[in-house]
């Protein structure tokens, strides 16, 4: 079934940026409580507050959502609470979590079949739910000298971080530019180290759209070539260091180092990153767990118009049950304050889609099921 109606969300999109702006700085986060400003939050009122601590850890591409929904919202109210997340990256969290290490994950993609058994014992023996809470586009983001407008599509995306495309006036290049002048300067390629979901998001976008010429399936650790550096920040200031690089990377960050954002051809025509055409393609999501567990598909290879093919969607990784009774309902009430549409409105100032109501409605019944 198709998850998220196309109007609905472009129309959300078109209000807001739908970007995952600093999504996430690397930084470890420690929020605790009372310690945050109001601003951005709910009201009190609309906050059922509960005490003690919980600890999260996971996706740096939705630090600055968390951070907001934490530090300017639940915890400006709850002085009672403490909610720390530590930005280590979706597969640090996901290991944390299934380790009992931390409460509650942040990932960029949904657990995997291998990782059931581990969160199940994690959770005393149930499930372990992924909750869809913030949406947005991955950014093909380059620096070259004399070139701010370029098309590509995903053969040639794929070629150039398989490192079979070197130079920038390759003949492949320029058949989708046929109006640019391109260069030869040599394309050097930067990728994230250690497990990410971004480039698990972006790996399977390649895969889907150019399995001949990448042949690995999605994955969170780099199968392709290039120079590796660590997190959004990473990547994006190495490219921002010199003409001729291009990364992957949440849109925000190649705004913040005045990167480049190529275009994409997904078989109907070059598609610009904007809110809208993300939106475009997050409308075709189809839900692949099953009740409560919210996991989502993304349909990489739509060829609908307008459409802008590179997105990802952030979960919070949570125990269905086994929990102790403080923690659960602390996790319940916070997570029902992060949900709430009031919340997700006050994301769009920071570059974050807020979730439609028809997902939101879906991920406050999964939240309330929490026990």
């Amino acid at each position: 079934m198709t998850f998220w109606k196309s109007s609905r969300l472009i129309g959300i999109a078109a209000v807001g940026v739908l970007a995952l702006a600093g999504c996430g700085s690397d930084n470890n986060t420690t929020t605790p409580g009372g310690s945050a400003s109001s601003s951005g939050g709910a009201s009190a009122a609309s906050i059922d507050c509960k005490p003690g601590t919980l600890n999260g850890e996971g996706s740096s591409a939705q630090k600055n959502a968390i951070d907001q929904a934490i530090q300017q919202g639940y915890l400006a109210q709850c002085s009672d609470a403490q909610i720390n997340y530590n930005a280590t990256g979706s597969g640090a969290g996901r290991k944390q979590f299934t380790s009992g290490q931390v409460d509650w994950a942040g990932s960029d993609s949904a657990l995997k079949d291998e990782e059931r058994a581990a969160a199940t014992a994690r959770c005393e023996g149930n499930e372990a739910w992924d909750l869809p809470m913030v949406a947005g586009p991955i950014a093909i983001a380059y620096k070259l000298d004399g070139v701010t407008d370029l098309t590509l599509n995903g053969e040639v995306a794929a070629k150039i971080f398989q490192g079979q495309i070197t130079s920038w006036d390759d003949a492949a290049i320029k058949a989708l530019n046929p109006n640019a002048t391109l260069p030869s300067t040599p394309i050097s390629v930067f990728f994230r180290t250690g497990g990410s979901g971004t480039t698990e998001n972006f790996t399977k976008y390649l895969h889907a759209v150019a399995p001949d010429a990448w042949t690995a399936e999605g994955a969170q650790e780099w199968a392709g070539k290039g120079e590796g550096r660590e997190g959004s920040a990473g990547v994006a200031q190495a490219v921002a260091g010199a003409s001729g690089g291009i990364t992957y990377v949440e849109w925000s960050y190649a705004q913040d180092n005045k990167l480049s954002v190529a275009k994409i051809d997904n078989g109907s025509g070059a598609v610009e990153l904007t809110g809208e055409s993300a939106g475009k393609t997050i409308a075709t999501a189809t839900q692949t767990g099953q009740g409560n567990d919210l996991a989502l598909k993304i349909d990489y290879a739509t060829k609908e118009s307008g459409a802008y093919p590179i997105v990802l969607v952030t979960y919070e990784i949570v125990c269905s049950k086994g929990l102790d009774a403080e923690k659960t309902a602390l996790l319940k009430s916070f997570l029902t304050y992060f949900a709430e549409d009031e919340t997700q409105a006050g994301l769009q100032e920071i570059g974050y889609a807020p979730l439609p109501s028809e997902v939101s409605e879906k991920v406050r019944t999964a939240i309330a099921a929490i026990a």
